[in-house]
């Protein structure tokens, strides 16, 4: 008798502890066999009983192959959105700032502030002819401006943009992620080549041997200034170098890789601007000397594609400074995405500083400051960064 007034006390307490406990403890009343972690959340398979009463997670959309490509294609073209805009507005942004340089006014006709400038110059690309010349190599001469946008939009697959709460923002995470990058882009240097050849064109064909030259002697230096980033990281995922944090005496946190690496910053500035043909390495379609270089005989959507993948790779260059030299979304108390994108815009800018500040270089003093200038540099970097490392951790 004694034995059953007491289960029935134990009974009407569980009862009442269920009404005010979290669902975890329920659980744990209701299976006193459950493995718990030490902040008391269960541990074992019956911590997705809310998950199974609401509805399948994420987690297991993703699974199913079917939800995994409705995943990628929506992101995907979220993706292309966000980078469409960016890429629009950066245009806007470089013309009002070159107008300030220069000490004359900007796009200011169409629209507030002229804000709807580029909507107007894209109705208008839109509609102007898109003629193929004569004695052309046809499928070639389309097939050059889809390769240079699709590389410059494909390299974002694996470009992290940052955190917000628990979401992350980005496609893949790969291992790799910056030489995927690399890969991708160093097929630019392919559509600039074929788009001169298949034009029959002298202008086109000299335009797109500069541009061959110009960013296979470039993209050495490029790659060996970002050599000692990964030696002192110790990984090539993009993540892990924008989350790259150090132990300092009483400092526990993240460090721009500047500090670490400034020649290495510079070299990689410099190359970069010669890697997307801008000023003042913007020989491949030097106005003054080859008309309009691989571009002279492209009109109408074909010129817009080469347009838009010229400042896709800019923003691509820009959005990795951020996060192999500056700390990615790291920036005080800044939200991290917009951290992000102050940076990516502080580098633009440096693009179109310097476009509008320093004058072309000529061909032979381009191709002396890669090969004689930046690369012996590059290299005794990294030579010099192994050393450090070596005395450091030895």
């Amino acid at each position: 008798m004694g034995g059953a007034v007491r289960a029935g006390r134990r009974a009407r307490r569980d009862a009442r502890l269920r009404r005010h406990l979290p669902h975890p403890a329920r659980d744990r009343i209701q299976d006193p066999g459950a493995r718990f972690d030490g902040a008391g959340a269960l541990a074992g398979p019956r911590a997705d009983t809310r998950a199974d009463r609401t509805g399948p997670p994420v987690s297991q959309i993703y699974d199913n192959p079917i939800g995994h490509w409705v995943v990628v294609v929506v992101a995907m073209t979220l993706l292309l959105f966000v980078v469409l805009t960016a890429t629009a507005y950066t245009v806007w942004f470089e013309r009002v700032a070159l107008g300030r340089i220069q000490r004359r006014p900007g796009p200011n006709r169409v629209g507030p502030f002229g804000l709807l400038q580029l909507a107007a110059d894209g109705i208008k690309l839109a509609f102007k002819e898109s003629f193929v010349p004569e004695k052309t190599d046809k499928v070639l001469y389309v097939l050059a401006p889809t390769i240079a946008v699709g590389a410059a939009f494909l390299a974002w697959a694996v470009i992290p943009i940052g955190l917000w709460g628990n979401a992350q923002y980005w496609i893949a995470d790969v291992n790799v992620g910056i030489l995927l990058v690399f890969a991708v882009s160093s097929l630019n240097v392919y559509a600039i080549v074929i788009g001169g050849y298949s034009s029959n064109n002298k202008y086109s064909l000299l335009g797109g041997l500069r541009s061959a030259a110009q960013l296979i002697s470039y993209e050495m230096a490029l790659g060996l200034s970002l050599v000692p980033t990964f030696m002192i990281v110790g990984s090539l995922r993009l993540r892990d170098i924008a989350e790259y944090t150090v132990h300092w005496g009483p400092y526990t946190g993240p460090i721009p890789l500047i500090l670490l690496t400034p020649i290495g910053f510079v070299i990689y500035i410099i190359a970069a601007v010669a890697e997307t043909n801008r000023a003042p390495f913007d020989l491949p379609e030097a106005e003054q000397e080859l008309i309009g270089g691989f571009l002279t005989e492209y009109s109408g959507l074909k010129f817009v594609m080469y347009y838009l993948a010229e400042y896709v790779n800019m923003i691509t260059v820009s959005a990795l400074a951020a996060l192999l030299f500056f700390g990615g979304w790291y920036l005080w108390v800044i939200p991290p995405v917009f951290a992000f994108l102050i940076k990516v815009i502080l580098f633009l800018f440096l693009y179109i500083w310097l476009r509008g500040t320093f004058p072309r270089l000529r061909y032979d003093m381009l191709m002396r400051l890669g090969w004689k200038g930046l690369l012996p540099l590059a290299v005794a970097n990294v030579v010099v960064t192994a050393i450090i490392l070596v005395a450091v951790q030895g």
